[in-house]
């Protein structure tokens, strides 16, 4: 254990209580995205207990915030962000509970160890990550953009970092055709269900030709009103991703393609509305094996290498700005899916506890190396701006 850090251990030790039931209760009042009022309303009291100037519904968002703690007039900005938000009819199955008491933890417990080194502190509330993704209207609004480094939590089936994640956009396909009896006068109608269940069809040929980290995934949201009318509107919502932006743009466009193309078979108008769209991860391994170091420091025990199958994340848009890195910190055996009950039921397990825990000092104690070591600091934006150029040039 580090000796310079044993204070702030002792600090997330002695917020063990109030860290927990954080935790404990944005478990077992699971709010959706964009209404995560009670989650928000416990966090901002206690940063604002602990002397953080807290600004709510930033960037137009209700349940988003801003917590600012400035030390011997300011130093370098390090970002801690968490979300809050739970999955509908499942509660917090990707451990959401987990990342708000834990950052809120680790941002309190750092604040009170920083001795004469200058710094400012900034937590990021950031709502509806499994939804509307509450970073991307943040990101617009410019509030990460004068940021040093960004730090992230995230519960998970083994300790490590996510060395990367996949570029992602989400579609809306609305079709609109013409209503019809479609047993009586069928001849009448123009199918909108039709053209939905083509674009399945012809996504699902399109899986043969593209390449094996291409995910495509959809469900039907609006199939029509009864059997025995003629659909004259139907939508299906998909979720199109890829390891990195330049591929997925392509791939993109021949999923278009096929949506237009079941609308011209069925004489259909297709509407293309694109939700949302998150970018793959700009990675920066230096950020990465310093989490990995603190999270061995704060006592964790078995770190494995980074997962070779991932998701998407708006998170990965916020590294598109600043060095940004992602622990993740077991607490359900390894193996276990999120999006589970096992993950919501393990949220308030002795485990969880522990994660949260083990999690606050480690983030606290990796952010505390940054501002203790400005070189550091230094050559992780720096390793960084040559990760960012090296990526652009492929775009």
């Amino acid at each position: 254990m580090s000796k310079s850090k044993q204070p702030i251990y002792a600090s997330v030790d002695s917020l063990r209580d109030s860290i927990i039931d954080i935790n404990d209760f944005i478990h077992d009042n699971p709010e959706l995205g964009n209404n995560e009022f009670k989650a928000v309303e416990l966090l901002t009291r206690t940063l604002a207990a602990h002397h953080f100037h807290v600004e709510q519904g930033v960037a137009a968002l209700p349940t988003a915030f801003i917590a600012t703690y400035t030390h011997k007039g300011g130093g370098p900005r390090i970002g801690l962000l968490c979300e809050y938000d739970a999955l509908p009819g499942l509660g917090h199955g990707c451990g959401h509970n987990l990342q708000a008491s834990s950052i809120v933890g680790a941002a309190i417990a750092l604040s009170q160890n920083l001795g004469e080194m200058p710094v400012t502190i900034v937590v990021y509330g950031t709502p509806a990550e499994e939804t509307t993704s509450g970073k991307l209207p943040m990101i617009k609004a410019g509030l990460f953009d004068d940021l040093d480094v960004a730090l992230m939590m995230h519960g998970g089936d083994r300790t490590t970092v996510d060395g990367k994640s996949l570029a992602m956009n989400l579609i809306d396909f609305v079709f609109e055709g013409k209503a019809a009896h479609a047993a009586v006068a069928p001849e009448k109608g123009i199918s909108a269900l039709d053209g939905i269940l083509m674009t399945f069809n012809a996504i699902e040929y399109l899986r043969e030709h593209v390449r094996p980290d291409v995910k495509m995934h959809g469900v039907i949201t609006n199939g029509g009103v009864a059997a025995n009318i003629v659909p004259d509107l139907a939508v299906a919502q998909f979720y199109v991703r890829a390891a990195d932006r330049p591929y997925l743009d392509t791939v993109l466009e021949r999923v278009y393609n096929a949506a237009r193309g079941a609308a011209l078979a069925t004489g259909s108008k297709l509407t293309i509305n694109q939700v949302k769209k998150c970018e793959n991860k700009v990675n920066v391994d230096k950020l990465n094996q310093l989490l990995l170091r603190n999270a061995e420091e704060a006592g964790i025990k078995e770190i494995s290498p980074p997962r070779s199958s991932t998701g998407s994340t708006d998170f990965g848009n916020v590294t598109y700005l600043v060095p940004g890195a992602c622990l993740r910190v077991a607490f359900v055996p390894f193996g276990t899916s999120s999006h589970s009950t096992e993950w919501v039921e393990a949220g308030t397990s002795e485990a969880g506890h522990n994660a949260v825990i083990l999690a606050a000092k480690s983030i606290a104690g990796a952010a505390f190396d940054l501002i203790e070591n400005p070189s550091l600091l230094q050559e992780v934006k720096e390793e960084f701006q040559n990760a960012k150029e090296a990526f652009l040039q492929n775009l």
